[in-house]
């Protein structure tokens, strides 16, 4: 059975079937694009789950793959597959997709099929660029991210929309553009493929390599985002509805790290170290600066966006110290930061629903009336600050020590940054659920309801799973990072080596 491509592109089926939803009433068709998006959805994560019982954690290889010649007198194929980089990235997307659908269940009242549909394309966009295995069919479900997200943020967004639709498209357009010269380059240099694996293999002169490394720099160091292209997140998280920043935060924002791992370190080992002084300078940068800047933000969604942006500070410092505890640390911390930051979004959502402002100063003593909701809000700011027994400690808990290996001050900075980020989250929390409840209209909010219960139940459970028993989710990355380390540092050796030899010639 070709798992990868039924759930690749069973959302993209399930969004034809409600495009044909037909009533003359409206009511009617929203309740069945709801129900028929969320059935779907559910299908494919069912589907994700086969994918990793299926996956064999021992082997670096890439598995479960299909390949078919799509042009083959252009040496492009339809080519999918998974390693133990990816795979939990395609269980993150199938996961978080049915919660943002069970999330939008009331929240969203206007083009409801249409928004079922945006998201529901997204997912096959998401889940295709983590399983591609050809560098065009990679780059066409990269782009494809786009269109749906521009049409959630700016059809369903905030009073900002268009402004802050237009912002995030064109930056990561931008950015994208020149990542696809960088394609084309090499595929004439290899030959005439655009075949992963075979790329990955392919020894690039070192010339070529920093300026595919720069193009490739520019298109993920938007997506991250990293300091000081990361403008645009702020903006379309604050206007976006909350499952368009829940799937932003958990997943797009991924799509960077991903493409350093997938093709900086290994198609470009010697630019990746020579370059790895700009990634280790914005990434420190990112985590002190934003982490300031979000201490002083009276929204809650902003505050939440600039943490985001600062704990992927963390990830690009891991990604480009190259050992393996940072790398493995990298990934988790990318998987916890698309639950927790996912689910942080998902309380001010809450939160939103009943008083429709996100103004920290609007609330206070929710704790009293809300005690549920300040339980579970309480879990996920421990886990965003790195409390032992939640995800969030184990990732950075990898991240500094693998960071430590490598340069200390690099360490040290993102240490600071784990202090600030405490900081921001417990003042945060303590102006939201603590103090005197003397507002009346946060009074009569009521606490949550039990589909918000069920949709926060996954979240919990993994945050609490990961933190507790991380080696269920590490094992099967282990033999992928390993590779990946190994190929680098021996494409490193042999330039040594070669550059030892010229030396010694002359």
């Amino acid at each position: 059975m070709p798992l990868l491509s039924l759930t690749t592109f069973l959302p993209l089926v399930g969004a034809l079937f409600l495009m044909v939803i037909r009533s003359d009433n409206e009511e009617e068709v929203a309740r069945n694009a709801r129900w028929g998006a969320l059935f779907t959805s559910l299908v494919v994560f069912f589907l994700s789950l086969l994918i990793l019982a299926n996956f064999d954690g021992s082997s670096a290889e890439f598995q479960l793959v299909e390949r078919e010649e799509w042009l083959p007198s252009v040496g492009i194929s339809y080519h999918l597959g998974v390693d133990g980089i990816s795979v939990w990235f395609v269980l993150l997307s199938t996961l978080l997709t049915p919660i943002c659908i069970l999330a939008s269940w009331n929240a969203i009242k206007t083009r409801v099929r249409e928004y079922m549909v945006a998201f529901l394309v997204l997912e096959t966009m998401m889940v295709g660029m983590f399983c591609a295995l050809d560098m065009l069919l990679f780059y066409i479900f990269f782009e494809g991210v786009l269109l749906p997200m521009f049409l959630i943020i700016g059809v369903w967004g905030g009073a900002r929309r268009i402004y802050a639709a237009f912002k995030f498209f064109l930056y990561t357009l931008l950015g994208s553009i020149l990542m696809l010269v960088a394609l084309i380059a090499m595929y004439y240099f290899a030959g005439g493929t655009t075949d992963i694996p075979t790329l990955m293999t392919t020894q690039f002169p070192e010339d070529m390599q920093k300026l595919i490394w720069l193009a490739f720099f520019a298109s993920f160091a938007v997506k991250v985002p990293m300091w000081p292209v990361h403008t645009w997140l702020p903006d379309a998280h604050v206007e976006a509805p909350t499952a368009g920043s829940v799937i932003l935060a958990g997943v797009l924002l991924k799509m960077g790290g991903y493409g350093f791992l997938r093709f900086s370190i290994p198609m470009m080992p010697l630019a990746s170290a020579d370059f790895a002084w700009i990634v280790f300078a914005l990434s420190c940068v990112a985590v002190v600066y934003t982490s300031l800047v979000a201490l002083v933000q009276e929204d809650m969604k902003k505050l939440i966006a600039y943490s985001s942006i600062a704990h992927m500070g963390f990830v690009t410092a891991a990604i480009f110290s190259v050992n393996e505890t940072a790398i493995a640390g990298s990934i988790l911390q990318m998987l916890s930061h698309g639950l927790v930051s996912g689910a942080l979004f998902l309380c001010v959502g809450v939160v939103y629903d009943r008083l429709h402002t996100r103004e920290i100063a609007r609330y206070g003593g929710l704790a009293t009336n809300m005690p549920r909701y300040a339980l579970v809000f309480m879990l996920f700011t421990m886990a965003s600050v790195g409390l032992p027994g939640t995800s969030g400690f184990v990732g950075e808990f990898l991240i500094l020590y693998g960071a430590f290996e490598h340069n200390t001050w690099v360490a040290a900075f993102l240490a600071t940054g784990m202090i600030l980020g405490a900081a921001y989250m417990l003042f945060l929390y303590r102006r939201v659920v603590f103090g005197e409840l003397t507002k009346d209209d946060v009074k009569a909010m009521l606490d949550m309801s039990p589909r918000e219960i069920a949709i926060f139940a996954p979240l919990i459970i993994l945050t609490i799973w990961m933190g507790v028993y991380p080696s269920t989710f590490l094992d099967p990355i282990e033999a992928s990072v390993i590779n990946l380390v190994q190929n680098y540092d021996a494409a490193i050796a042999a330039a040594r080596d070669s550059a030892a030899a010229l030396a010694d010639s002359q």
